[in-house]
């Protein structure tokens, strides 16, 4: 895991406390020769609230999605986001975290909540 002490400043408030930083990439677009970040976060390995760690077992990640941030230093900021998955050990049914209450507290923009709790969705992506 790389330290996320300095990145955090960056991102989202309260981010971090669900997510851990995997990477963080500069790349640039070959088309337009402008710079950017790419931060990758994994979802912690944490069940939902009011599920068993013996009823459960993890299963992954969904498919990653990508999202556009605020810029930093004028560069785009992309994140890279992989929410986890646990499947009921007899009866096969996968869950995942909802996040529509970290919009009420205001720790999470309302944009960014409503990306972390669609499961499933294709994402925007670009060309790198």
């Amino acid at each position: 895991m790389l330290n996320s002490s300095f990145i955090d400043c960056f991102l989202p408030e309260g981010l971090l406390t669900h997510f851990d930083l995997v990477d963080l990439l500069e790349l640039g677009e070959v088309s337009t020769k402008k710079m950017l970040f790419e931060i990758h976060l994994d979802e912690k390995n944490e069940l939902p609230a009011g599920f068993s760690a013996n009823e459960y077992e993890s299963k992954g990640f969904l498919p990653s999605s990508t999202i556009q941030d605020f810029p930093i230093r004028g560069k785009a900021v992309y994140l890279v986001i992989r929410r986890r998955r646990w499947r009921h050990k007899l009866t096969r049914k996968e869950i995942t975290n909802n996040y529509s209450h970290v919009a009420e507290g205001s720790r999470l923009t309302q944009e960014l909540s409503d990306f972390l709790k669609a499961t499933g969705r294709d994402p925007r992506r670009y060309d790198k």
